[in-house]
């Protein structure tokens, strides 16, 4: 039981400490926080980068905690890098990557850990351009294995694209964008709380030709 509540007092000091870290870095908002994304983007297509907090001191410097200031729900296309398209370095960014950068369970446990214990300000859910996942779901047919659940997340977008004017594709990965934005903002208590306290959510799309994000409003 002694040994027990050792460890229980342990936790709680590390869970204080990772806090007092965090709450420092929370003062950053989701459009600072956004600015320093299309700053490093900028950087990168220009092929300008800076490459920063990622030296020696930085590695040591994070092991003390961590406070990202943006969270991106990205695609596992590995095209698609966010420290590297935005300019970042370690500990900047609190990354969840899944094809075709849908949300399930997992993703959203990931997502409300960064925002409630981290104080993260920002979510960014980054599509891209040519995304192998939408393109697979437009081409239809039957998907194997666990590609089936990929696939039928993002038919509503590819339903929705449809009956919109210009490449279906194309349109196609920026609804799945916006449903999972819209998703993210109604779907958990936490979440919703959040947004009413200045939690910002966005989506986005990656130029693989121009090395660009667009954010998508």
């Amino acid at each position: 039981m002694k040994l027990q509540t050792i460890a229980l007092a342990l936790f709680i000091m590390g869970l204080y400490t990772t806090n007092s870290i965090c709450q420092e870095h929370a003062a950053i908002s989701g459009d600072a926080a956004l600015q320093k994304l299309i700053d490093g983007n900028k950087r990168y297509a220009a092929a300008q980068l800076t490459h920063p907090d990622q030296s020696k001191e930085r590695i040591t410097e994070v092991t003390k905690g961590q406070h990202p200031f943006a969270i991106i729900l990205g695609c596992s296309d590995s095209r698609v890098p966010p420290e590297i398209i935005f300019d970042q370095g370690i500990g900047d960014l609190f990354i969840i990557r899944v094809a075709g950068n849908i949300t399930d369970n997992a993703a959203l446990g990931s997502i409300e850990y960064a925002v409630e214990h981290l104080g993260v300000k920002l979510i960014v859910v980054l599509g891209h351009e040519k995304c192998g996942a939408v393109d697979a779901t437009v081409k239809g047919g039957e998907a194997p294995g666990h590609i089936k659940y990929l696939v039928d997340a993002i038919k509503p977008a590819v339903e929705k694209a449809k009956n919109q004017n210009g490449d279906l594709l194309d349109n196609a990965i920026k609804n799945n964008v916006e449903i999972v934005v819209n998703q993210l903002k109604s779907s958990t208590p936490i979440l919703k709380e959040a947004v009413e306290k200045g939690l910002e959510i966005i989506g986005a799309r990656y130029d693989l030709d121009e090395g660009t994000v667009m954010i998508l409003k």
